[in-house]
């Protein structure tokens, strides 16, 4: 008996010591991750490797586990320096901060209301202390495979909003770029012939929209929670429509990139945390450069200010 007490104490001794050492070890995998997202480009912490393991026995989990996960970042990393100086950024972009583990509620900005209740929120801002604003482009008229590979490379997160009557010609573009990045690209709705719904009943309106949400279900598999009004326009019948067909938001925006410029809606002419940066799938035929000069011009603004670029659906 004496024995077999002696061996329960030794295995609860070994239980508390593992528990310990992987706590130890969560703990610095989180402190290696906040220094990287802050650090804006600098080298990820320097973790020394865990000792090699005795003969007979097996590295620990958690050591393991830690030292995969730095030199996962590390190659990301170094992946990334590499692809702003392939695509011509000035830096690279700045890591954004893990999403919340609970999405901000998200109101009506102060004069988009309408006067229906319930409807879907419309606001040109996320709610979020963190330096991050959120890139979404419009329509789908250009159709650069550029735009997809310097995206894929730099890890930009963005977020599309379609409208059928110019991407009809290519579908698989859009199915391509959906799967482009390990975290998804959404496909969002921005109505079937890209019209200026106050001027439209409910009946047309509801068409616009509501058709827009059956093509991108059948043709990529999701229907959309998010909407956008073609030129940012709407009224209650607009967010009643697209309330009927599953729409839970309609964000606009707070800034909009161009090759050579961005515009903006704030009076101070700058950025903000939370901020919704719009710009198109356009090309030199209608403005002066390509996507990827665009996306050179918005990036470099936007990490100059000190802001990261995250994923809208994971806040929205």
């Amino acid at each position: 008996m004496q024995l077999v007490r002696q061996k329960d104490q030794m295995m609860a001794q070994g239980v508390h010591r593992s528990r310990r050492t992987l706590g130890a070890a969560l703990a610095v995998a989180a402190l290696a991750s906040a220094a990287t997202a802050c650090s804006g480009g600098a080298e990820p912490p320097r973790v020394a490797p865990a000792p090699a393991p005795a003969a007979g026995q097996q590295a620990p989990g958690a050591a393991g586990a830690l030292n995969a996960y730095v030199e996962k970042v590390r190659a990301q990393r170094a992946a990334r320096v590499l692809a702003a100086k392939k695509w011509g950024l000035a830096k690279p972009p700045l890591e954004a901060p893990a999403p919340p583990a609970v999405k901000p509620r998200i109101t009506t900005r102060k004069g988009f209301e309408t006067d229906g209740e319930g409807l879907p929120p419309v606001f040109t801002t996320v709610p979020t202390k963190e330096k991050i604003v959120f890139l979404t482009i419009d329509d789908g008229a250009e159709k650069d495979p550029e735009l997809l590979r310097m995206m894929k490379e730099l890890r930009i997160p963005y977020s599309a909003f379609l409208s059928d009557y110019v991407v009809n010609d290519d579908y698989g573009y859009f199915a391509k770029m959906q799967k482009s990045q390990e975290s998804g690209i959404s496909l969002n709705n921005h109505t079937l012939h890209h019209r200026y719904l106050p001027a439209l009943s409910y009946g047309t309106q509801k068409r616009e929209i509501c058709g827009m949400q059956d093509i991108i279900e059948k043709r990529f598999g999701k229907r959309p929670r998010l909407f956008r009004p073609p030129y940012g326009n709407y009224n209650e019948d607009t967010l009643r429509a697209a309330q009927s067909c599953g729409v839970k938001a309609v964000p606009l925006w707070s800034a909009e990139a161009f090759p050579d410029h961005m515009e903006w809606r704030e009076w101070d002419q700058d950025l903000h945390p939370g901020d919704i940066v719009l710009t198109h799938f356009r090309g030199k035929a209608d403005w002066k450069g390509t996507m990827p000069d665009m996306i050179r011009r918005v990036m470099n603004v936007i990490t100059s200010k000190g802001y990261a670029v995250a994923k809208l659906e994971d806040y929205v």
